[in-house]
């Protein structure tokens, strides 16, 4: 079966980190769209979600922010409070497809200002 070109980069990026990360952290998977950011805290030893965060949820859907940029403040935020209240400090983060540039790079150095190591 032959995988496209997002797909296979997909599969390329979260393969290495799952290959150098240490087993007690967990993932943090991005998800960006042209109007939404979401990402969620992955525990890939049991295979389940722990956290998500999405800039769809109605809460953040009903703030009067505009800009995309400050949207991905607000969800990186959220998770991080949310990350906090379930004593996850440490994680590895998945940028997936994405380059570390813009959005994903303001939501990364937002999840660091707010507590989370990676």
């Amino acid at each position: 079966m032959k995988l496209d070109t997002k797909t296979r980069k997909k599969f390329r990026v979260t393969n290495k980190l799952k290959k150098t990360a240490k087993a007690e952290r967990y993932r943090l998977s991005i998800f960006r769209s042209s109007k939404n950011i979401s990402a969620q805290i992955i525990d890939d030893n049991k295979k389940i979600t722990l956290l998500s965060a999405s800039s769809v949820e109605k809460d953040i859907k009903d703030s009067k922010t505009k800009n995309k940029s400050e949207l991905s403040k607000i969800v990186a935020e959220k998770l991080a409070k949310k990350a906090q209240e379930k004593k996850i400090s440490k994680i590895y983060f998945d940028r997936g497809i994405y380059k570390y540039h813009g959005r994903v790079k303001i939501f990364a150095e937002t999840l660091r200002k707010n507590g989370l190591e990676f």
